[in-house]
């Protein structure tokens, strides 16, 4: 229960409080000024002088104790409101009204600072989600629609200020805000050209939880993958067959030009069968790139059967007659995988191994092992080492001059389709390279 005294103001307290301070001396005044009898006029003008200064003295006390509060709560308004321009002149001394007059500006100036950083962040952000070429989409819990960027109106196909505060079903965006996620969509929003990707966040504005929605586009980076391949291709192709294809044409011509010009003799008639042997050749060479190309375009899948790793690898070994190469046994082991793709892969391994070794009079050896629950095989050779390995996969890319350019590259393709890998780096000791084959030992045939 509240005393009779606490049910009143601080100002009236503050009051009350200095003037009975000085109500002992005034009462005491008063009892001399009575104790004699009656007191003269002058005793009591200066009785009632001490009184009126005592009651302006309690005044002025209660306004000193006062104001500095109302100017401290002023200030705290004025923050509380958001402006954190108001700031307080200090008192000198170093007193402690001083004192809590310069932490509130330290306060309002950190304020003002944490206010004009986020300003800046928020600013960052809106002009991030608005380039970033994802859609996003923020929605409250009750499902209305509170956040979109651009691409989120271009894949709607409608302004924002259709868009903002209408709920997901009228949207058609119910179905995205349930099931499983990460996910792949297509065709459910009117922009969606193609496959998109949909991922789901969950954050709290202002205390509310919303939902992030991020679409993005798998089209587009498939698309111009695809192109980069065509572009590829047809640089290939375009440099393979203009390299048949010019000295075709300019022997035809100049056979040409000798049969319309020259008479018959036996020198011309050698001429011109050497121009066609040459012709023949150029046109031969030019069937068989375009079988290999066929050939890598067209690898059918692996027909899986028990494979013994010791027989493969003695058995495409043993196909290498330029070179004996060392076989280094491990581990019994077997896989599942296709007996032909697989031996064609080694023998083009093994191949290039041996070609790098004639060049320098080195060895090649093979082994196999387990690494990390899979098969690694592994054929190493004393050849001259990897130059460029940027080129090593690059399809009809070769270094040797009657190379078709595709044995790394059709090697690669068998072991990605076994679920494998394969790599080829140079020895860390002594020159020459080492290519690893990684394949799981797991798959059911």
């Amino acid at each position: 229960m509240k005393s009779p005294l606490g049910r009143l103001g601080y100002s009236t307290r503050a009051l009350l409080l200095v003037a009975l301070s000085g109500l002992p001396g005034l009462g005491a005044a008063l009892a001399l000024l009575l104790e004699r009898g009656p007191a003269p006029g002058w005793a009591k003008a200066a009785f009632a002088l001490g009184a009126a200064g005592w009651a302006l003295a309690s005044l002025h006390a209660r306004s000193r104790l006062t104001r500095p509060l109302g100017t401290l709560a002023n200030m705290l308004a004025a923050l509380r409101g958001g402006d954190y321009s108001v700031r307080l002149r200090s008192t000198p001394g170093g007193d402690d009204f001083g004192v809590a007059v310069g932490e509130l500006n330290a306060l309002a100036e950190d304020l003002q600072r944490q206010r004009l950083m986020a300003i800046e962040a928020s600013a960052l952000l809106a002009k991030v989600m608005a380039e970033v070429d994802v859609a996003l989409f923020a929605f409250r819990d009750d499902g209305r629609l509170t956040l979109v960027n651009r691409a989120g109106e271009r894949l709607l196909g409608r302004p924002p200020g259709e868009l903002l505060g209408r709920p997901a079903e009228r949207l058609g965006m119910r179905a995205l805000l349930s099931g499983e996620a990460p996910r792949t969509v297509e065709g459910e929003l009117p922009g969606m050209a193609g496959p998109f990707e949909l991922r789901r966040g969950v954050f709290r504005q202002a205390g509310l939880p919303h939902t992030l929605l991020v679409l993005t586009d798998l089209a587009r980076p498939l698309r111009e993958r695809e192109r980069e391949a065509w572009r590829r291709i047809i640089r290939v192709l375009g440099h393979e067959i203009n390299n048949s294809l010019a000295p075709i044409r300019s022997l035809a011509t100049q056979m040409g030009e000798m049969l319309r010009t020259e008479a018959p003799t036996a020198e011309r008639d050698a001429e011109i069968a050497g121009g066609l042997e040459v012709v023949a050749r150029r046109a031969e060479a030019l069937g068989r790139f375009l079988a290999s190309y066929a050939r890598l375009a067209k690898l059918p899948p692996p027909r899986r059967e028990r494979v013994s790793v010791e027989a493969w690898l003695r058995r495409t070994l043993a196909l290498e007659p330029r070179l004996p190469v060392e076989l280094s046994p491990g581990p019994e082991l077997e896989l599942t995988g296709d007996n032909d793709q697989l031996d064609q892969l080694l023998i083009n391994l093994v191949r290039n191994a041996v070609d790098a070794a004639l060049e320098t009079g080195g060895g090649v050896r093979a082994g196999w092992g387990l690494v990390r629950g899979e098969l690694e095989v592994w054929v190493e050779d004393e050849g001259p080492g990897i130059a460029d390995p940027s080129n090593l996969f690059v399809p009809f890319f070769t270094t040797k001059p009657s190379g078709s350019g595709i044995g790394l590259a059709l090697s690669r393709q068998i072991a990605e389709a076994h679920g494998g890998t394969l790599a080829l780096t140079n020895r860390d000791e002594g020159r020459g390279c080492v290519v690893r084959l990684r394949l799981p030992l797991g798959a059911a045939p």
